[in-house]
Formats: structure tokens, sequence, C-alpha cells
């Protein structure tokens, strides 16, 4: 049993951090919805001004980010809560790669809406598509993970992220910069460079926020010494 089980029930059981808890959870949900609906408007690039509203949804992420922060702050500064400060410093930790992963849901919106149209990413669609399968799938094991405490999954999540996700995008950019692959123009080889890479780092982010599960606060975003991607 790590460090999290104990950090779970000081969160649960004081009113602000509970709050703060329950905020982040809910701020995990909604992100993964706006991912889904990002990858579904990318690949059709139709509805462009439904993407721009989808844009908006991340200052709703930003709101959640600030309130989280602010009950964590509020909580801690009453003098005999300080003890139990690691816990806030991981739940803190652990907001802040959500908020990063709607920049980088807000950073494929802004592809759609500078391509407004359909992409060709024909050259490398099956692996294109793979990627964003894994992160989907990784989205909801990671709500699951942090949700009932699962340290097996979430080491699993951890351990499996540099063969599924992080070494396909690399392999995409590389062979888009080296000229192997060909694209019908360079907007669509563009897009799907930058794409990749976007979903490489919300993996990463996600990664992020498995360790939380299964590391102490000073190796959060590490695992064996190495460093995340």
């Amino acid at each position: 049993m790590t460090i999290f089980h104990d950090i779970l029930k000081i969160w649960k059981s004081q009113d602000l951090l509970s709050e703060a808890w329950a905020e982040s959870l809910e701020m995990l949900y909604f992100s993964e919805k706006i991912f889904n609906k990002s990858i579904i408007y990318f690949k059709s690039g139709k509805n462009i001004e439904s993407v721009k509203e989808l844009k908006k949804k991340d200052q709703t992420i930003n709101d959640f980010h600030k309130s989280v922060r602010r009950k964590i702050v509020t909580h801690f500064s009453m003098g005999e809560n300080s003890k139990n400060i690691t816990s806030g410093l991981i739940l803190t930790e652990m907001v802040v790669d959500v908020e990063r992963i709607g920049d980088y849901c807000k950073n494929i919106s802004d592809l759609t809406i500078l391509s407004s149209k359909k992409m060709d990413l024909k050259p490398h669609q099956s692996k294109i598509e793979k990627i964003e399968n894994v992160i989907l799938k990784r989205f909801s094991n990671t709500i699951e993970a942090i949700k009932d405490q699962n340290e097996d999954l979430a080491f699993k999540l951890v351990k499996k992220y540099n063969s599924k996700i992080a070494s396909s995008s690399d392999n995409i950019v590389n062979e888009i910069i080296t000229g192997k692959t060909k694209y019908p123009s360079s907007s669509d080889a563009a897009s799907a460079a930058l794409y990749v890479r976007y979903l490489k780092r919300i993996g990463a982010h996600l990664k992020n926020i498995s360790t939380t599960i299964i590391n102490p606060y000073d190796k959060i975003g590490y695992l064996d010494n190495t460093k995340l991607l």
C-alpha cells in the first residue's frame, strides 16, 4: 500500500480538501470529454463553429484549476492542517497536469480551425488512429486508477507509455521531417506532425497523473529515476 491511500483518506475527510478532491475528479472527467470531441472535430474538419465553442471550454478547466488551488491554499493556511501538506502538494501536481491536457486539446482545436477542411492523414492514418485509441483508453483507465486507488493499473499505465505512445509519435514525426513519408500538401504534413506531438504530450500528462498513485511527492512524474518525455 502506498502513501496515496493515506492521502486520499485525508482528502475525503476534511471539508476543503474533500471539495478540492471532488473538483479534481470532475476536472479529469471534463477534460476527457473535451479530448474526445477534439479528436472527432479534427478528423472531420467540419463544424468549425462548434470547434470554436469547444475551445472556450478550456476556460472551465482553468476555473477548476484555480478553484482547487484556492481550496488547498485556504486549507493549509490553517495552522493545524500544515502537518498533512504533502497531500495538498500531490493534489496540486495532479490538477496542473489536467490543466495542461486542456491546453493541448485547445491546440488540436486550433489546428482544426486553421485548416478549415478535412486533413489528409492517409500516409499515417492507421498509426495515428492507434495512438488515438491508446490515449482514449488511457484516459478512462487513468480516471479508474485515480478514483479506485488502483496501484496495479497505475503502474501498468506508467510502464507502457513509451512503447505505446511516445515512440509511435516520434517515428511519425521523424518520417515526415526526413521526407521518408510524403503527404499531399505541406499543411497536411505539418498538421499531422503537430497533432501526433500533441497526442504524445497528452499521454505524458496522463502518465504523470498515474504516478501520483504509485510514487511519493518528490518522484511524481518519474519512474525508476527515468524522466518522463
